[in-house]
């Protein structure tokens, strides 16, 4: 049982933030490229890395449950939570409550994912653990780029945005050790809690990701920067298997 995998996951939000630093101004077209690019490495997370690992340690009735209620779980938050779709406007005005409401949801997204990788790492079958862990890090790069990104388009000043990326991933730490530490005792929900985080990742893919990504008229880029994001993430896990 190590933190270190649940570390590497973690900080991988704050590492996708930095970049913020370098930029000045991006596009409509650079946003939506970037959106696409991140829905096609969490498209390629869930059914490369997720679902295959929960179907290794359970059944096809057990996958269909996760992640339903994945999706449930994610459809009714959004349902009672104010949520804020990422800003396309050409003047965006800083706004605290949007803010809030942005972190929140991005927070609330994270805690799945890091209870999965809690309960992947558990000392029972850490032969999947490495490959969840490679998998939820990985698309947590550019996903906190795109949080830190969003903070920018609301006047947040680079370095605040930047913690408040890091701080998104440290809610999913937080849940990772949950679920290292006592996932061993109910290790009968690892698959469930597995394909609990695809189908909440799915959820935030086809419902977030990809209508903003074709809401500007870049559909034809935003399609190749998909598969290029898929790609990405198939060949990178192949890499580090």
């Amino acid at each position: 049982m190590s933190l270190l995998p649940l570390i590497f996951s973690s900080f991988c939000t704050g590492l996708g933030a930095l970049p913020v630093l370098l930029i000045r101004n991006v596009s409509h077209k650079g946003k939506d490229g970037l959106l696409a690019y991140t829905a096609g490495i969490m498209v390629a997370a869930s059914a490369y890395g997720l679902i295959p690992s929960a179907m290794k340690l359970s059944n096809l009735t057990v996958l269909v449950i996760g992640i339903l209620v994945g999706t449930l779980v994610l459809t009714v938050l959004e349902a009672f939570i104010p949520h804020t779709d990422l800003d396309h406007s050409a003047n965006p005005s800083s706004d605290s409550k949007i803010i809030i409401t942005f972190l929140t949801a991005m927070s609330l997204h994270n805690l799945p994912e890091g209870l999965s990788v809690g309960i992947s790492n558990t000392s029972a079958i850490q032969d999947v653990g490495p490959l969840v862990s490679f998998a939820i890090g990985l698309q947590n790069v550019p996903e906190g780029f795109l949080v830190a990104l969003f903070l920018m388009t609301q006047n947040v000043n680079r370095l605040k945005a930047i913690l408040l990326a890091v701080f998104t991933g440290m809610v999913e730490l937080f849940a990772g050790m949950i679920g290292l530490f006592f996932g061993e005792s109910f290790i009968y929900i690892i698959p469930y809690g597995l394909a609990f985080a695809a189908g909440s990742m799915l959820f935030v893919i086809y419902k977030e990701l990809i209508p903003e990504s074709h809401g500007d008229g870049n559909e034809r880029l935003s399609t190749w920067a998909f598969i290029f994001g898929f790609i990405t993430m198939v060949i990178l896990t192949e890499w580090f298997r």
